[in-house]
């Protein structure tokens, strides 16, 4: 059985309660139990809300905007773009740390697991917290767009000074629930090798988001992998 009421980490389950409450929810839950009786699904149930147990609520300086979880074996582990440990690093990752040695001169790691972002304030936040083995964007307009939505306004709402990193059409799509008059937006198109070379690089992501939280007297964001 899939967990879909879930353990979060406190604050967030301060900020969101509400939502598990609503009909769109309950009805994603149904859905989500009903896929799991017939298929794979990615990431496993206790990875599910993993940006949120990392991150919490009080922490977040930075949110970075994913789609989908990646839908092959063992990739998926809750935290946008990221995979865990001794899974090879998806093209689109492999991009954002060559833009990650250029913009600060950081070596390229050797692993794809961003939790070390997580822990520092980034929340790796996906659209779409769940996806079926090998089937791209099978859970999209499910109800989980509607549910991190509704997180995307709750930081824009009740933080000052968040940076969003939107990297393409659909992340940019969420700017209109972000209020730009108190947090950064940075945006560029997104850094699959589809588009990364007609923008992405060069954008310089990791030092604008620096510079801007230095700016609030907010610590920055180590983004070298550990």
């Amino acid at each position: 059985m899939i967990s879909i009421k879930p353990i979060i980490e406190n604050s967030w389950e301060e900020i969101l309660t509400n939502e598990f409450k609503k009909s769109y929810f309950v009805d994603l839950r149904k859905f989500l139990l009903s896929e799991k009786e017939n298929n794979i699904i990615y990431p496993p149930s206790n990875l599910i809300f993993n940006a949120f147990n990392k991150t919490p609520f009080t922490n977040v300086k930075v949110v970075i905007l994913g789609q989908d979880p990646y839908h092959g074996e063992n990739q998926a582990h809750g935290l946008s773009f990221s995979v865990p440990k001794g899974v090879k690093k998806p093209p689109s990752l492999v991009n954002i740390y060559k833009e990650l040695k250029s913009d600060l001169n950081i070596s390229i790691a050797t692993h794809g697991n961003l939790g070390n972002w997580a822990l520092q304030g980034v929340l790796l936040l996906n659209a779409t917290l769940t996806v079926r083995n090998s089937e791209a964007g099978s859970h999209q307009k499910k109800g989980w767009e509607i549910f991190t939505d509704s997180v995307i306004k709750a930081i824009s709402d009740k933080k000052e000074n968040v940076v969003f990193i939107l990297w393409g059409n659909y992340a940019q799509s969420k700017e209109s629930i972000i209020d730009g008059g108190k947090h950064l937006i940075i945006k560029s198109v997104h850094p699959s090798p589809l588009s990364a070379s007609r923008g992405f690089f060069g954008s310089k992501p990791f030092s604008k988001t620096n510079q801007y939280l230095q700016s609030k007297n907010i610590s920055p964001i180590c983004w070298k992998i550990e």
